[in-house]
């Protein structure tokens, strides 16, 4: 049971940490500090969008539109601090 829970908090880690450098990545972006028309940023940028879509596309769907502004990253990473809490509460294991 033990290893379960290492697992799934290691996934959640890895989770939150593909988030953050997608929102970081982002904002990069917007600020023309990263290039997307270069390679590597090219191949990064999407393939986290590719991997981050469907934890977003739900959230997405449930938020009103904002203006422009991506509320959906802040919800899942609320969201996967809410699953960590849950999982280390219930797990009788203590970290």
């Amino acid at each position: 049971m033990q290893s379960l829970f290492q697992i799934l908090m290691l996934l959640i880690g890895v989770v939150r940490f593909f988030i953050i450098a997608h929102f970081i990545m982002s904002w990069l972006i917007s600020f023309q500090v990263l290039n997307v028309r270069q390679p590597f940023v090219s191949q990064v940028w999407y393939g986290l969008s590719r991997l981050l879509d469907p934890i977003y596309a739900p959230i997405r769907r449930i938020l009103p539109p904002m203006g422009g502004l991506d509320l959906a990253p802040l919800v899942a990473l609320i969201g996967l601090e809410i699953i960590r809490i849950l999982l280390i509460n219930n797990s009788g294991i203590f970290l």
